[in-house]
């Protein structure tokens, strides 16, 4: 097998596996450090854009140009006579008869083939001796349009005689949907909300819009596909879920899975983005028709159209309350833009709707949501996975709730805060903590920063502190501050009867005379810190110093998704599980050799610390390096969660979820009324965890989480030409995303209340924070200014009414 090595990278920059020294002491609970930190921040990773092989090929990809048109011709003889050109590929090249892929739904060609169904669509393939080249053969293809009407939004998408995205569906969820341009639907109805509506003494209805949110990962998609003596190709990918690629590729490529061997490279970001198959078989296709390596690693341009997006979505809420400031009721109805192809739209619709009263008790609810095929952008998993839509409006009605009632909007939000014992509307339980007032509590409790910072510096003033920041556009005229809270709820894990496990091998020795472990799963490492818990974890159950993390690979079962909150939960649980499955083999070694020397060998509970067994007094039986001495064990085992079901399709009703995150926010921001600039002094935060594993580690991901969700409120927005549904803004010049200048000071409150069915107590963290940020900058915006502010992101003209 041969192995690419990174361009211009010292030996040991790139390690084949991750050793993590330390005290055994630095197990769960310990901030230890990651042991790829230092490399990011310097620059000196290797990511999957870095992979280098000698005698390579550079992989370029055509796409289209309109966003809904038929194909009438494609000739490829100008690329293929351009000097350095070794291949060019359409869709009548693909080598078997499987020519679509998807996540759940089939239904994402390859290459275009009959028509193109959305702006930035794979038309053909070019792979070359060098990257311009490749960029000019692809230039050089000829593509023949007739264009046709295009689908972009509800009413376009369901009016009689409206093109039909896919015109012949088979997927699981066409014959439930009333129309074949509606991927997807989900109604959840618990109770009577028209009974519930008439108890009322206020009822607020309201429309919002939230708009097309971009992963925006700094590393762009990038891979390198080798094909092999065997007759089938190593691949090279930067990818959230190995085993997912995996089973979509083969049978594209005609292989059978064991001769696609993957492994995971350096991965610059995700959030959701790279769940989905970018170029993995287009690399693998080019490599196997050249027998040559071919690298892809696109630009930034090419990126916006080479992943799914956050649905952008319209939504209705109407709730009632009591006069002592009680709910009644919900109704609402969630309209998610899934674009072209189904990607993950069906688990969001899922998502949106069993979450869309938010973190609150509400007896009788009327639910609805569905996502749409259109000619727009495909959208799919990102960060918070339909949540963060239901909880922008869920939180703008909480606030418009309390002013009517004349009650504090926090004191408004407890009142109505679901706890342990509450029932969802889905009928689920919630059966372990779930501290939302008490979150509230402690963000409020925060102390607030200091008003209008600016004057105190006098003529030094920083004129960072200001709206608008180095732009220098104003002083502190019609400066207001504003204060605004928000709560979420997210679910962790995959859900609706998903059969949910992750697997870990687990291999302890002797090496040097001292016992270490060697840990080797399948999880991507996306920047979540997987690879430091997983030592952690090793050290806390093995007692050993040393813990190699093997690279991520296909050669192990798979690991599931980095996505869903749920890696530490799941692949960490496989890794405790199959720690603690070697530690019993391991005491099993030490009663046969030295069992007759201490009787305790036979009657104590014993444990493994700091590289020696111990009974639980404390008494030291022997030195682990003594017990294994000549031996080894080596086991992989696999590790589900408790099961889950799908909702009803009539009624939402069913036990979906594995467990649910809470966070809740604070924002304080000061808002130049005048010009409509926002800046967002403060974003403080309180979310529970059940167990910190490393509270570094969480932390950091609160903070990350609260940063992209602060972009959706005030800048991120994918903007998509309504008449031609081509994307106007795609680069990092018109894409907006928070730079260090625009990122507040975020304070952090983390709560620890285990839930007694997850690994250690934990609960999946990563994702709550994405929820509540964005609605609880809006509500300060909204205090500071008095206006509605229905739609996400806040621009400019919308503060100033220009």
């Amino acid at each position: 097998m041969s192995t690419p090595w990174p361009r211009a990278s010292a030996p040991g920059r790139t390690p084949t596996g991750l050793t993590q020294g330390g005290r055994t002491g630095a197990g769960i609970g310990a901030s230890t450090l990651r042991p790829d930190g230092t490399l990011k921040a310097t620059g000196e990773f290797a990511y999957s854009s870095d992979m280098w092989h000698e005698d390579m090929l550079w992989g370029c990809t055509l796409r289209s140009t309109l966003a809904h048109a038929e194909i009438v011709s494609i000739d490829t003889s100008e690329a293929l006579a351009q000097p350095g050109v070794r291949a060019v590929l359409t869709y009548d090249d693909l080598p078997t008869e499987v020519k679509h892929y998807g996540l759940e739904i089939r239904d994402t060609p390859v290459l275009a083939h009959g028509k193109v169904r959305h702006h930035g669509e794979p038309v053909a393939l070019v792979a070359a001796d060098h990257p311009e080249s490749a960029r000019r053969a692809a230039a050089k293809i000829r593509v023949e349009y007739a264009e046709l009407p295009v689908v972009t939004d509800e009413a376009s998408a369901t009016a009689e005689g409206a093109p039909l995205v896919h015109e012949d569906r088979h997927d699981p969820h066409a014959h439930h949907v009333p129309h074949p341009n509606i991927l997807h639907r989900q109604p959840v109805i618990r109770g009577d909300a028209d009974a519930a509506a008439a108890r009322a003494d206020v009822i607020i209805s309201g429309e919002y819009v939230f708009g097309m949110q971009d992963q925006a990962f700094l590393g762009p998609e990038s891979g390198l596909a080798v094909p092999t003596e065997d007759g089938g190709v190593d691949l090279y990918i930067a990818t959230q879920w190995l085993h997912s690629d995996l089973r979509q590729i083969a049978p594209v490529l005609g292989l059978p899975e064991e001769k696609v061997r993957m492994t995971l490279s350096g991965v610059g970001g995700a959030f959701g983005g790279r769940e989905d198959l970018s170029m993995q078989i287009h690399a693998c296709l080019l490599a196997l028709r050249t027998g040559r390596p071919v690298k892809i690693v696109y630009n930034r341009f090419e990126s916006f159209f080479g992943h799914v997006h956050r649905h952008p979505a319209k939504l209705w809420y109407e709730h009632g309350a009591t006069r002592d400031g009680k709910l009644t009721h919900l109704r609402c109805r969630i309209v998610l833009d899934g674009g072209a192809y189904a990607s993950a739209s069906p688990a969001v619709v899922g998502n949106a709707a069993s979450l869309a009263a938010g973190p609150y008790v509400v007896d009788d609810v009327d639910i609805e949501a569905l996502a749409l095929y259109t000619n727009n952008p495909p959208c799919g998993a990102m960060r918070g996975f339909g949540a963060v839509q239901a909880c922008f409006a869920y939180e703008a009605q909480m606030d418009r709730l309390a002013a009517a009632l004349d009650l504090d909007p926090v004191e408004f939000r407890q009142r109505n805060a679901m706890e342990q014992g509450t029932i969802m509307p889905t009928g689920q339980p919630v059966d372990a903590p779930a501290p939302v007032a008490e979150l509230l509590r402690r963000v409020k409790a925060l102390p607030l920063p200091p008003e209008r910072q600016w004057l105190a510096a006098g003529e030094g003033a920083d004129v960072r502190a200001l709206p608008g920041g180095l732009s220098n556009t104003t002083h502190g005229e019609g400066v207001v501050r504003g204060v605004g809270y928000a709560v979420g709820i997210k679910n962790v894990g995959f859900s609706e009867g998903f059969d949910d496990y992750s697997t870990a091998r687990v291999r302890m020795e002797v090496v040097g005379g001292e016992a270490v472990a060697t840990v080797h799963t399948a999880m991507a490492e996306v920047g979540q810190g997987g690879v430091t818990v997983h030592a952690q974890i090793a050290r806390t159950e093995l007692g050993v110093r040393q813990v190699t993390i093997q690279p991520a690979d296909t050669r192990v079962g798979s690991a599931g998704s980095t996505s869903a909150s749920r890696q530490t939960y799941m692949t960490g649980g496989a890794v405790k599980n199959t720690c603690e499955a070697v530690r019993e083999r391991v005491l099993d070694i030490g009663r046969r050799k030295f069992g007759t020397y201490h009787p305790a060998w036979a009657t104590a509970e014993l444990l493994l610390e700091d590289g020696k067994v111990v009974t639980d007094g404390g008494e030291v039986l022997g030195e682990l390096a003594d017990v294994l001495e000549g031996e080894s064990v080596d086991l992989e085992l696999e590790f589900r969660h408790r099961p889950t079901e799908a909702f009803d399709l009539r009624t939402g009703q069913g036990n979906g979820h594995v467990q649910y995150s809470f966070a809740a926010h604070r924002a304080v921001v000061e808002v130049d009324t005048e010009l409509g600039l926002v800046k967002v002094v403060e974003l403080a935060v309180a979310q529970d965890v059940g167990k910190a594993l490393n509270p570094l580690s969480v932390i950091g991901q609160i903070q990350g989480g609260s940063t992209q969700g602060l972009g959706m409120a005030v800048m991120e927005e994918i903007l998509v030409d309504p008449v031609t549904a081509k994307v106007r803004n795609p680069s990092f010049t018109d894409y907006l995303i928070p730079t260090i200048l625009d990122t507040p000071t975020m304070p952090v409150d983390v709560l620890e209340l285990a839930d007694d069915a997850a690994p250690y107590g934990l609960r999946g963290g990563g994702e709550a924070p994405t929820l509540s940020s964005t609605p609880a900058v809006l509500a300060a915006i909204r205090d500071a200014t008095g206006l509605e502010l229905t739609r996400t992101p806040v621009r400019p003209e919308h503060l100033t009414g220009t």
